[in-house]
């Protein structure tokens, strides 16, 4: 006996690899989940009761907004929509964690694929219901406000001017070459939106490696009515929102050039510097090699020397006029999704379920659920900010961000692409 054990010794354990405990991921989704929360926590109310916050932040609340002249607690539209498909998916969500045939379901549809000829089919037939929707807003004129002042700077601007004045001169480069190649502003707006709906399926494929997920997302962004409404408009474009998007799809891809379409971004609309975060963090928690990430976070600092640099050279202020605290103003900045997206059902209806399973997502280690949540943050918490210290005010265009990373989450709970162990215990 002796002699066999000799000949057969136990074989050794491979060496577990090193971790870093800097950050333990689990805190790492708290820290992101809370502040998303209680932001779309507070979004949400306004669609609840519209006049709450506005009567809760006034002044004049003995005159105006006096119970008898407005009731704030008189429940909104989608009051009684909102409660039910949360209490719904609450329900729906109790059963799948207690293994009930609710988990055998979603598991079902979560591992659902298509193949590459399904997808294709899939893509191309959004793409034609697309052109068929709005084909027909390209024979009108635009009927906005600022439309007149838009097409008066496009027909003056010239690529002399490129370089001389901090304005969005790749917006009027593109709107010049819509007017001047296809005598029709409309038309490179409507192939900037085609393209952002392209850019969604293949960035959320990439992600989460899944076919069907990407087009799940790409589907949810053509239902978005903010995204039709403005998909032809040259006033509201999409121009900004495209390159921030292609910008972080090549962090994943080629992270090299990742950083020069975030920088035509800011020239296309400046509102994208406050997205930078997003980027850092996305960043952080790819799946890039460390050397790489580091790399590339310094070509983004990089950024940030030449934005300060233009800001000092052309006396910029990126925040379109600082101005005192206007305590009324930063708390209807948090009603304006509720306003704004009134008939985006779905977003409204599903962003906070959606916000609460992404925690989980991230929790399970599933690539990206946390930057995405980061992303919700960013696009709800800037209204408030931007009508509460500047003279800018909030246009629905600017959630057509929302609708795109509301997508986006969306396809990633369908994603099985997971974090390794090694990296589940690093915040990089």
């Amino acid at each position: 006996m002796a002699d066999k054990k000799r000949n057969n010794p136990q074989p050794k354990k491979a060496p577990e690899p090193k971790r870093s405990y800097s950050i333990k991921p689990h805190l790492l989704s708290w820290a992101i989940f809370i502040p998303t929360l209680v932001t779309v926590f507070i979004n949400l109310i306004p669609v609840v009761f519209p006049a709450l916050l506005s009567r809760a932040s006034s002044s004049f609340q003995d005159s105006v907004f006096s119970p008898n002249v407005i009731n704030p607690f008189q429940p909104g539209v989608l009051a009684a929509p909102l409660v039910i498909v949360n209490i719904i998916v609450l329900v729906i969500g109790f059963a799948y964690y207690k293994r009930s045939k609710c988990q055998a379901r979603f598991s079902a549809i979560a591992n659902f694929e298509l193949t590459k000829k399904q997808a294709l089919i899939g893509v191309v037939a959004i793409l034609v219901i697309f052109c068929i929707i709005v084909s027909g807003t390209l024979s009108s004129e635009e009927t906005w406000a600022d439309y007149g002042n838009v097409k008066k700077r496009v027909d003056s601007w010239d690529i002399s001017q490129f370089g001389t004045t901090f304005e969005p001169h790749v917006r009027y480069l593109l709107l010049s070459t819509s007017l001047h190649l296809f005598g029709n502003i409309r038309v490179i707006p409507l192939i900037a939106s085609a393209a952002l709906l392209l850019l969604t399926y293949f960035f959320t494929k990439n992600i989460t490696e899944k076919r069907f997920a990407g087009l799940v997302s790409m589907a949810l962004v053509l239902q978005s009515n903010i995204f039709v409404s403005y998909s032809t408009t040259a006033t509201y474009d999409n121009f900004w929102i495209l390159l921030y998007l292609f910008s972080i799809y090549l962090i994943q891809k080629f992270w090299q050039p990742s950083v020069a379409p975030y920088f035509l971004s800011l020239f296309s609309k400046p509102l994208t510097l406050s997205f930078l975060p997003m980027s850092l963090y996305f960043i952080a928690r790819s799946t890039l090699p460390k050397k790489t990430k580091m790399y590339s976070l310094a070509t983004y600092g990089a950024i940030i020397i030449a934005i300060a640099a233009v800001a000092v050279s052309y006396n910029t202020d990126f925040a379109g006029g600082i101005k005192p605290y206007d305590n009324l103003q930063f708390w209807q900045g948090f009603a304006s999704m509720a306003m704004q997206m009134r008939f985006d059902y779905i977003a409204v209806l599903f962003i906070l379920p959606l916000t609460v399973m992404l925690f989980f997502a991230s929790r399970k280690g599933i690539l990206h659920a946390d930057s995405v949540l980061l992303f919700i943050f960013t696009v709800l918490v800037t209204p408030p900010f931007l009508t509460g210290f500047t003279q800018q005010t909030n246009e629905p265009y600017r959630f057509v961000s929302l609708v795109v990373f509301f997508a986006i989450g969306v396809g990633i709970l369908l994603s099985k692409k997971t974090r390794k162990a090694p990296e589940l215990s690093s915040s990089t």
